[in-house]
């Protein structure tokens, strides 16, 4: 009778090691990419293992998946992507590693902006320029943790109603802060060609620079084209990406007046310890950026 006892209590211990296990075992995730990956770690806090696929300063555009990318996949519960054409690789990636999880479109429920891109027109995928989508990237990832794991579902709820009310937060602070540029001057040049959503939300007009590719470096012609076209559209404010060489910069500056805004963060979060290194902080640091370049824009003339 006593052995029946030990056994049947060394039985039910085990029952509950097991138990505890699976109830202290995380949720498995995966993000596309870096500004999704931020937004999933201020929802789930510390009850997800966190993966991201294209990590600070990365191309999500460009990227070519590893082996080790695949394997990871392979055991995720959940992986968050963005859709609207951006992750062109993650249709077979998800294939390759025989992925059995959820995959959730954080964009679901956005309607896209449509732009040009090689003579033809396509969904814009970059709809987290807008602080509006941002909410609706969160209340996807919300949702999708807590069906994926009860347990914590009060938490995600939680966590997500404060994040939320910070990008509420954040996209007052942006609009007032570009409402001191006077309009005629809300007007930048830039090379990223990521701000649609930006620029319909807030007021501002990005213009490319005529027959520049983000490619190559700028040409003696190219600069003759920039040049005119910041004379005649009366627009000082410029981001080039491209223009490394620190000898073009002074042209720029010393022949067209331009002031030189610095980078600005589009298509990937900055390494920790740099100016953009979550969501809120990207936004932060673009319209602050923004703003003081705007301000060097000459007035509009009567």
């Amino acid at each position: 009778m006593k052995n029946a006892v030990f056994i049947a209590s060394i039985f039910f211990l085990s029952l509950l090691i097991a138990l505890g296990a699976d109830a202290d075992e995380r949720l498995k995730v995966v993000a596309s990419f870096s500004i999704i990956g931020d937004m999933v770690k201020q929802v789930a806090g510390n009850n997800v293992d966190l993966e991201v696929l294209v990590g600070p300063n990365g191309d999500a555009h460009e990227y070519e998946p590893t082996t080790a990318n695949a394997r990871s996949l392979s055991h995720a519960n959940i992986v968050f992507i963005n859709g609207l054409g951006l992750e062109g690789w993650i249709e077979r990636l998800i294939q390759s590693s025989a992925f059995k999880g959820k995959a959730v479109v954080v964009t679901q429920g956005i309607t896209p902006l449509e732009s040009e891109a090689h003579g033809h027109s396509a969904p814009d995928p970059h709809a987290w320029q807008n602080l509006e989508n941002g909410k609706t990237y969160v209340a996807n990832i919300r949702d999708a943790l807590a069906q994926a794991d009860p347990l914590h579902a009060a938490e995600y709820q939680s966590n997500a109603a404060r994040y939320l009310q910070k990008l509420d937060t954040l996209d007052k602070w942006t609009k007032t802060e570009i409402a001191q540029v006077e309009p005629s001057k809300c007007k930048v040049i830039s090379m990223h060609d990521s701000f649609h959503y930006f620029a319909k939300q807030y007021g501002v007009t990005f213009i490319a620079p005529l027959g520049i590719s983000t490619e190559s470096e700028a040409s003696a012609a190219d600069m003759a084209r920039i040049i005119d076209q910041v004379r005649q559209q009366h627009i000082t404010a410029v981001f080039l990406e491209n223009m490394t060489d620190s000898r073009l910069m002074r042209q720029l500056e010393s022949d067209a007046g331009a002031h030189i805004g610095g980078t600005l963060y589009s298509d990937a979060l900055s390494a920790p310890g740099e100016p953009a290194s979550t969501y809120t902080d990207m936004f932060t640091y673009n319209v602050t950026k923004l703003v003081a370049a705007m301000q060097q824009n000459p007035a509009k003339k009567e």
